[in-house]
């Protein structure tokens, strides 16, 4: 997988930010861009798609990295997301990568109208149905949980993007190991970084190893714990992130989180979360407390930091407030 940028270190934010409006993102990618952001990541759950903020940025900022964190497996058909890598591989030639991962049922079963069903398996096969199509060659293939019959793009991208994965536990880290370009990681302690790497196994030269990691740039740490205590209930009690920390050893801290959720108590949920725990997974402080954090992940193991930028009272997403904000996030 080719370096980007050259001999140099990624630091990514998660984009569009709350608050500004997509036609109004130019001025946000400059402002990250010329503060030494390289990378711009997108999720997709039920903002923005994981696409259009970045076909924005291809064209407005030809320098910049662009990243999937994730586009999911199960909301589109395998050819119309080999289309959409294609056609933003072709807009970006060299600078995109393509992070797809299983989601969850929520997002999956109860928005999208669709089964959720063998997520493993559904990511496996999507992820090789993927590497032979963005090659530009035909597929007729009957994978186990889908079957494509002579699919080929008709505009294959000169430079197939490389392909990520997002993996919590062990089956399929070994998966991101084995058959990826790189992992993506989310919702984990910078010292969970080493024991979730252990799992990928021997990896090929270039494996790229991203995570997002939500930052809450205040130092009111009273506001920060309120908002990543109803994230955490929100995220955690989800099962594939239940069973994440559960095998991370954070059980004890979290059963009566989710003991309180499966009782219909979603205030009590919330008011079971540890102060400890919080801090942990929620970078918070002054920004330049929030980047000294996120040197954390790097130092642990992460090539590719990308922040996930929780809104605050002191930013309130103005102009001004965003100017002052991202040089004090970037890279020292």
């Amino acid at each position: 997988m080719t370096e980007f940028p050259p001999g140099g270190r990624r630091w990514g934010m998660t984009v569009p930010l709350t608050g500004v409006p997509l036609a109004g993102h130019r001025a946000v990618y400059d402002a990250l861009a010329g503060a030494g952001f390289t990378d711009l990541w997108t999720a997709e759950v039920a903002g923005a798609d994981a696409f259009t903020p970045l076909a924005l940025a291809a064209a407005w900022r030809p320098d910049v990295r662009l990243g999937t964190a994730v586009a999911p497996v199960f909301t589109r058909g395998p050819g119309l997301l080999a289309m959409s890598a294609a056609a933003l591989a072709e807009a970006a030639p060299g600078r995109f990568a393509l992070g797809i991962g299983a989601s969850s049922p929520v997002l999956v079963r109860d928005w999208n109208a669709v089964p959720f069903a063998q997520p493993y398996r559904r990511s496996r096969d999507m992820l090789r149905f993927l590497r032979a199509a963005l090659r530009g060659e035909t597929v007729d293939e009957a994978y186990e949980t889908f079957t494509v019959r002579r699919f080929a793009l008709e505009r294959p991208p000169a430079v197939p993007p490389p392909l990520l994965l997002a993996a919590l536990r062990p089956q399929m880290l070994r998966l991101a190991g084995a058959e990826a370009d790189g992992v993506i990681l989310n919702w984990l302690a910078s010292t969970d970084v080493p024991t979730v790497l252990a799992e990928t196994g021997r990896v090929r030269e270039g494996f790229e190893v991203a995570a997002r990691i939500f930052v809450c740039p205040t130092d009111d740490a009273a506001y920060a714990r309120t908002i990543g205590r109803r994230m955490i209930t929100t995220y955690l009690t989800v099962p594939a992130y239940a069973e994440f920390h559960r095998w991370l050893g954070r059980s004890d801290q979290l059963e009566p989180v989710w003991r309180a959720w499966a009782a219909g108590d979603r205030k009590g949920a919330a008011a079971a979360v540890p102060d400890a725990l919080v801090d942990e997974l929620v970078v918070h402080g002054t920004p330049e407390r929030c980047r000294e954090r996120i040197a954390e992940y790097v130092e642990a193991g992460v090539g590719t930091p990308v922040q996930a930028l929780i809104p605050t009272p002191e930013l309130s997403a103005t102009a001004d407030a965003l100017a002052d904000l991202i040089p004090r996030l970037a890279p020292a």
